[in-house]
């Protein structure tokens, strides 16, 4: 029985309207497309998504459920190699337990990650059928402002359909070295690790930004040599430099070699291997090499310059605050706006569309509070201005750090490394950023989004309860050592 959210009426020409509904368009169908879906759904517009693909996008299938359910893996080893001092001892030696100690099958680890990629992309789709939206598989173009077309695996028109309201949400693609592609073999980027079945030797990373910060951390916990090539003096430029400082100290702790100020001029096979030659001469042999030097957007071939949509010098597509691009009636959302390459920022602005192209009051995307998190081991996450902010004279603040050494959770749980940070304003002390490095930061980052979100002061923080012993009361200790903080 063919699937009625796929099937085209006779004429496949033009697709009629459902009465005096509007009808929204959606071209992509990850974070940005498919929360925008169903935000439009769910208020009675006539909705119909394209994607070519699968459901959940880059973002579902094979970008961050992928990456991090392989980093989930990877930290229950990084738990193990770091259980020494809590009295585990091997059953049959009786000595410490270390990674080496385990054995990877990476072929089970992978067919997992795909596994759960999968039913994702399933309870999407259940999603979307539920709340009345129109599924069509196929490439997605504009033909016109308030047209768009349909294109089959050979290119072929095989529906246009007249659109009310048009959301471009069509994501990015790994970027590769020009003169060097990626195989899916030996040299890879991050959509195509997941077809490996044995762990690699020695992976080379290239690119030392989240994704390469991330799979750098990952593969060492699962016992892979790893060199990292960063251009860069630290790693995770842009990320706050002490919470940087503490993950390349774990990394040379755990054994990642890091390789600063170094740029990668090529990456190609050699015998059973792959050979990275930098840009100064030298040769970095290994197994395998990683690609990660970030994305780019899939706006090609999109009809973006018939219908009048502006784009960036770079190949983003120009958008406000509210989603909307240079032509009336169609909006973006996702990486290939370049706001921020984040799946939660992608959904937010999906829905933002949806709710403007709609009629109704929308809170315009405010990027003071965006959160966001590199899961790395430790993890670092991160919302509002930052240190280096103030330090610029961008904004006036105070800056308050705990380590958390202090805390009892953190010595109960052999945690040494990581820090609480937080910025107020002075006089009012009102929130206005913080960093937290730490297990699991990814979730403790959750209060300070919402008291920058509204405006919570110090003190508001200081005075909440916590429990007690837990790693979220740092973040309640470090108010309190603002001068009054506590009174």
């Amino acid at each position: 029985m063919s699937d009625p959210s796929t099937a085209l009426p006779s004429d496949p020409h033009r697709l009629p309207s459902a009465g005096d509904r509007p009808r929204v368009v959606i071209i992509g169908g990850g974070p940005g497309g498919y929360e925008a879906a169903l935000a439009a759904a769910r208020r009675g517009a006539e909705t119909v998504l394209i994607e070519e693909r699968g459901l959940g996008g880059a973002a579902v299938l094979t970008d961050v459920v992928p990456s991090k359910t392989l980093i989930a893996t990877a930290d229950v080893l990084d738990v193990v190699a770091g259980s020494h001092g809590l009295g585990i001892r091997d059953a049959d030696t009786g000595s410490a337990p270390t990674a080496q100690t385990l054995n990877v099958d990476l072929a089970a680890v992978n067919a997992r990650v795909k596994r759960l990629a999968a039913a994702q992309s399933a309870d999407i789709r259940s999603s979307l059928s539920e709340a009345g939206a129109r599924i069509l598989e196929g490439r997605g173009r504009l033909a016109g402002p308030e047209t768009v077309e349909v294109l089959d695996g050979e290119g072929g028109v095989s529906a246009s359909l007249h659109a009310d309201v048009v959301l471009l949400a069509v994501g990015a693609r790994p970027r590769e070295l020009d003169s060097d592609p990626c195989d899916g073999e030996r040299v890879l980027n991050w959509t195509q690790l997941y077809e490996l079945e044995h762990l690699p030797e020695h992976l080379i990373v290239v690119g030392s930004g989240v994704t390469g910060a991330e799979f750098a951390s990952a593969y060492r916990a699962l016992g892979s040599e790893v060199t990292l090539v960063s251009s860069r003096e630290k790693v995770l430029p842009g990320t706050d430099p002490d919470a940087a400082d503490v993950l390349e100290d774990a990394f040379a702790r755990r054994g990642v070699s890091v390789r600063s100020r170094s740029r990668a001029a090529s990456a190609c096979r050699r015998g059973d291997g792959v050979v990275v030659t930098l840009t100064s001469g030298e040769e970095i042999a290994g197994s395998h090499a990683l690609m990660a030097l970030g994305g780019i957007p899939r706006t090609g071939d999109l009809g973006l310059e018939q219908a009048g949509v502006r784009i960036t010098e770079r190949g983003h597509i120009e958008t406000d605050r509210v989603s909307r691009t240079s032509v009336r009636g169609v909006y973006a959302a996702g990486d290939c706006t370049g706001v921020y390459p984040l799946a939660s920022v992608a959904a937010m602005q999906g829905r933002i569309a949806m709710h403007h192209a709609l009629g109704e009051a929308v809170s315009p995307l405010i990027a003071a509070q965006v959160s966001s998190a590199v899961f790395t081991s430790p993890e670092i996450a991160t919302v509002g201005v930052s240190e280096q902010d103030v330090a610029d004279g961008v904004i006036s603040g105070e800056v308050l750090v705990l380590g958390l050494d202090t805390n009892p959770r953190a010595k109960m749980q052999g945690i040494s490394e990581g820090f609480v940070k937080l910025i107020v304003r002075p006089g009012s002390h009102t929130v206005i950023g913080a960093v937290v490095v730490a297990p699991r930061a990814s979730e403790l980052i959750l209060p300070y989004t919402l008291a920058v979100a509204h405006r919570l002061t110090a003190e508001q923080v200081a005075g909440t309860f916590t429990v007690y012993p837990s790693l979220a009361g740092s973040l309640a200790e470090v108010a309190r050592r603002l001068d009054g903080a506590d009174d």
